[in-house]
């Protein structure tokens, strides 16, 4: 599969590692290789079947063998991986030792499995924006749009969805400097994501077909119906990110801010 991230998830806790591996059984690009529930069954299968995984998701805390020691190993053997911690184990102390293993993720327990597709999707294509340098806002911002695109009826499995949530964060942070969608944010969006601007193009334009068959009627009509023909036709890639963006702008409730 195209851009196909390979995922090894390591938690004690086996309701925890059947859920991100139903999360993602479908999912176009994420696809989970392996769950572990030990720590040194872990350490032993990462250090004999390193190239059969991209990205590891792992608490802390395991029997056998904890999770500081396995990110120990691996930079022992330099196995580099991208890796997202899920623990709810919150000492600084702890934070900053897996900072020194190249971490590139700490997450807190509980979390949503959008969140954790939505770090798993950036870190991936190292779009990550290092937690210190997110301000609240832009964290508001991507939890917004994610949530917005979820109640229009678009699947965060297609890769329509994370190329409309990209454009659409593009087009809402930077739309003074933008001068048109199709020139410079799908390059960029295809630059983010490995793949071309037409195929960044044709994902949007079923994205938002899918949209349209299976959304809230309601919301679309508040959204669009000021800028399309709703009972006509859908909109163009281009109205659709623009529009989802200025929605974003105006509408402080939905930021929470």
């Amino acid at each position: 599969m195209e851009n196909e991230i390979r995922v090894l998830v390591v938690d004690n806790n086996e309701k925890i590692t059947s859920k991100i591996k139903e999360q993602f059984s479908s999912h176009a690009v994420i696809k989970v290789v392996k769950t572990l529930n030990n720590g040194e069954e872990a350490l032993d299968y990462i250090l004999k079947s390193k190239n059969e995984f991209d990205c590891l998701i792992m608490d802390l805390i395991l029997p056998g063998v904890d999770g500081l020691t396995i990110l120990s190993k691996m930079k022992e053997q330099n196995i580099k991986k991208k890796v997202i911690v899920i623990t709810s184990y919150k000492k600084e102390y702890t934070v900053n030792m897996t900072n020194n293993f190249g971490v590139s993720y700490y997450m807190l327990k509980p979390f949503s499995m959008l969140a954790l597709e939505t770090r798993i999707l950036e870190i991936a294509n190292n779009e990550l924006i290092k937690k210190s340098e997110l301000n609240e806002n832009e964290r508001e911002v991507h939890v917004a749009i994610s949530k917005l695109l979820h109640q229009l009826g678009i699947p965060s499995h297609i890769k329509g969805y994370a190329y409309i949530r990209e454009s659409v964060f593009l087009f809402y942070t930077n739309s003074d400097s933008y001068s048109g969608i199709t020139k410079e944010i799908y390059p960029e969006v295809a630059l983010r994501f490995s793949t071309t601007a037409s195929r960044v193009e044709r994902a949007i334009r079923h994205a938002i077909e899918v949209s349209w068959t299976r959304g809230d009627y309601d919301l679309m009509e508040e959204i669009f119906g000021n800028s399309v023909a709703f009972d006509r036709a859908k909109p163009t890639n281009s109205e659709f990110i623009a529009t989802i963006a200025d929605r974003l702008r105006f509408d402080k409730k939905l930021l929470h801010i």
